[in-house]
């Protein structure tokens, strides 16, 4: 019986190759709170900025490095791709503005859940047994990460925060949508998007340049979204929606690791923890499902 191209066998040979390209792409997400500290600008122009570099880079690079596959994008999950991740991003950027910052990166991080349910429904990618213990895992590991930070916040962020997490696993599934075309253009997409809709508050909340302030937003277009957003693409390629976005865990886990090194600031005993909860939720996943393909290969 013919498998269904977008069935988890068959992305047994590259599987490894994605799964490090959306570990170091969470690796580059995860510098996003440092150098948005070192801006003192509207988060929302940040935003607007940030992703206006990193879609002039993506363009610089097609460019330079023609594509020689012969792959192409179906137009609804391009575009449905694009806008989730657009949407990802500005929802998030307002729920930091709505509620407590731990409350919003914990919330957007139930993207896995939507992902899972997502992938399972629109793309028939029936997520494993290991799957739902991990994710199952990784919502108690991410409360334990963030018990000491959450507050009360405000049911508005907070609802916008859970909108930003929907987005995101949105994206994800979307984007293996488009396994046989190019994922990397959902997510030029969505920084064409996220700029449009975010530059004409310039006019209302004009930014201060200095030596910085330039700088950060450069490092964040080109390396924390920009290349993310390839590694991403190239990530969701060989490796199921549910698995891309458990392994996309290590950025909130890497988050106050880049603030430990630069300010001194030590995480709690509960952080420790959770994050500990995470990484083992992903690596008995991750390995589960390849024990399952040597045995499938064999």
């Amino acid at each position: 019986m013919k498998q269904n191209s977008l069935s988890p066998v068959n992305y047994r040979p590259s599987s490894q190759a994605g799964q490090g390209a959306v570990l170091l792409c969470a690796l580059f997400w995860s510098t996003s709170g440092l150098f948005i500290k070192l801006i003192d600008w509207h988060p929302i122009i940040i935003a607007g900025l940030r992703s206006f570099v990193a879609a002039l880079f993506m363009l610089a690079i097609r460019f330079l490095f023609p594509r020689r596959g012969k792959g192409k994008n179906k137009p609804f999950p391009l575009v449905a791709g694009g806008l989730a991740y657009a949407l990802t991003m500005i929802c998030f950027v307002i729920a930091n503005k709505l509620t407590a910052s731990a409350n919003a990166i914990l919330l957007e991080y139930s993207a896995p859940v939507w992902a899972a349910l997502l992938g399972w429904f629109l793309i028939k990618e029936k997520p494993r047994w290991e799957h739902w213990l991990a994710l199952a895992l990784v919502m108690g590991g991410l409360y334990l990460f963030f018990k000491d930070g959450l507050a009360g916040g405000s049911l508005l962020g907070d609802g916008i925060a859970v909108l930003a997490g929907i987005f995101f696993g949105a994206n994800s599934v979307f984007m293996r949508m488009q396994k046989e075309g190019n994922p990397s253009d959902t997510m030029l997409v969505a920084h064409i998007i996220t700029s449009l809709f975010c530059l004409p508050f310039l006019v209302i909340f004009p930014p201060v340049f200095t030596a910085q302030s330039i700088s950060s937003i450069l490092f964040m277009g080109i390396i924390q979204i920009g290349c993310a957003s390839l590694l991403f693409a190239y990530g969701i390629k060989r490796v199921p929606a549910v698995q891309a976005m458990l392994t996309a865990m290590a950025e909130p886990i890497l988050n106050p690791v880049w603030v430990l090194l630069v300010t001194g600031e030590k995480p709690s005993l509960s952080a420790l923890m959770g994050g500990g909860v995470i990484v083992a939720a992903v690596l008995i996943s991750t390995l589960v499902g390849k024990n399952r393909e040597r045995r499938e290969a064999g």
